[in-house]
């Protein structure tokens, strides 16, 4: 039997595509390092496709038809490279490494340069969608050569999520574009996650909504303009009670949010390509002080909020929760034209030419960060290169939006300073909207300082040119 594909790496991620492709028409060649996980998967699924049974990489490459085609789903680093330096032998010129993980885009620009020498196609790929998206239909965002997409692409357009008819699947761009969205992705999507989890703080710590009732809330939040998977599973998880204790499972869950890392390469690329992503940063270090637990049962202990138990506290009734679903609204835009702009400025330091649109429209279906406003964003964009709004805020629907929200999360961001209560990208996002729209900033005296202690230079309003001040002489002028 000839295989259309084959997978090696049979964890769950590797199994659900490699079942989803055999579901979709296609013989699937199957590969793991341990056999028995192999002969598990046959026996557990062998009958929802064709599935070519291989015990060696090598009995894998055989199985193949040409060109052939590898989907690498082994634990991204030095593993794919392992995988890699025993393929490359066993392989033809245009044959195509496909590297379905969660790799970092610059590993994924190495290796795609260093097999385009050999003449083998290397595609990273970005799947998003967790197990469920990979065996019914993930989002999935591919890179390599054009070449390379338009054999693999119609396969990869097959298995994904479909939203009214359309795959949610396009060729992103050369070497680690698809990586590279992918990791953005995974950056607003903490964001999203931070948000959520900030509104739920406020609601519970200044307005006393105990999670039960904020599951409604949440539920009927689903039904406006922040309708998403994320706000949707939100009140299930609310809602959820501990079957030992009784209580809101939320509450005996520890408050330590993990992380595998996307998310901090997407803050550390942001800081070199110079695109402030403060709502994802922020949403980073949020999880990171969240883990340094025992700090701060040290602090809570010694602390103080500084807030006058006197004074009389205000009404923080049902208006304040709609100000939270504002403030929640307009912070998530934040974090989704941060995303975007970002994209743009790795565009121009990478050279890839990145379609806006199409990236919002893979976001549609199958990934975490699905939301109804995804069909507004593209919106922003489905317009002739010259009217593209160059932050997603300026789209006059979300410029009416924000507007609308501001007066909202302007008090939520009050409440929380008042109160005492973190709320790091909600204040962010905020101070990010201030930045942008104010027609003057600090920065001029920032420059004035730098140019005092390091002649660093600083350029005039009224004139060309770069100046700098004598400061140590006679403080005047010069033009450098």
């Amino acid at each position: 039997m000839t295989a259309d594909i084959g997978v090696t790496g049979l964890a769950v991620m590797g199994a659900n595509l490699a079942r989803n492709l055999a579901r979709n028409g296609y013989t699937v060649a199957l590969h793991n390092r341990s056999v028995a996980k192999t002969d598990a998967l046959l026996e557990a699924h062998g009958e929802e496709g064709r599935f070519v049974r291989t015990e060696t990489l090598a009995e894998l490459v055989q199985a193949l038809e040409r060109p052939r085609r590898v989907l690498v789903m082994v634990k991204a680093g030095a593993p794919v490279d392992a995988v890699i330096e025993e393929l490359v032998p066993l392989l033809d010129e245009g044959d195509i490494i496909i590297d379905g993980g969660n790799s970092f885009f610059e590993e994924t620009r190495r290796r795609e340069e260093s097999l385009r020498g050999e003449g083998i196609h290397f595609v990273g790929v970005g799947v998003s969608g967790g197990e469920e998206g990979a065996l019914n239909g993930p989002s999935i965002m591919p890179g390599g050569s054009q070449e390379s997409y338009e054999s693999l692409g119609p396969m990869l357009e097959r298995i994904a999520a479909d939203f009214h008819g359309e795959p949610c699947c396009a060729w992103i761009g050369t070497d680690g574009a698809g990586h590279y969205v992918k990791m953005v992705h995974n950056g607003i999507e903490y964001a999203d996650m931070q948000v959520i989890g900030e509104a739920y703080d406020l609601m519970r710590s200044v307005a006393g909504l105990e999670p039960a009732a904020q599951a409604e809330v949440f539920r009927e939040w689903n039904t406006t303009d922040l309708a998403s998977y994320l706000i949707e599973i939100t009140s299930e998880v609310l809602e959820q009670e501990d079957e030992i204790t009784g209580r809101p499972l939320v509450d005996v869950i520890v408050d330590a949010a993990g992380q595998k890392g996307t998310g901090r390469w997407t803050a550390i690329s942001a800081l070199e390509v110079g695109s402030p992503v403060t709502a994802i940063a922020e949403s980073v270090f949020a999880r990171s002080i969240s883990s340094q637990q025992q700090l701060r049962s040290q602090t809570t202990q010694v602390f103080s909020s500084g807030i006058d138990e006197h004074a009389p506290t205000p009404d923080y009734g049902p208006e304040f929760v709609e100000d939270v679903r504002k403030a929640l609204y307009a912070s998530k835009l934040v974090a989704y034209a941060q995303g975007l702009d970002m994209l743009v400025a790795a565009g121009e330091e990478f050279g890839w030419d990145l379609d806006l649109r199409s990236i919002a429209s893979l976001w549609r279906a199958g990934c975490i960060i699905r939301a109804d406003l995804l069909d507004t964003i593209m919106k922003a964009y489905d317009v002739p290169a010259s009217r593209r709004p160059q932050n997603l805020l300026l789209a006059q629907d979300f410029t009416e939006a924000i507007n609308e929200c501001l007066p909202a999360w302007r008090r939520v961001v009050a409440a929380a300073a008042t109160q005492g209560v973190p709320a790091p990208v909600f204040s962010s996002s905020l101070a990010y909207y201030d930045g942008l729209r104010r027609d003057r900033l600090p920065a001029a005296l920032t420059q004035g300082l730098r140019d005092y202690f390091g002649a660093h230079t600083y350029r005039r309003i009224d004139q060309e040119g770069t100046f700098h001040t004598l400061w140590s002489a006679d403080r005047s002028e010069v033009q450098q």
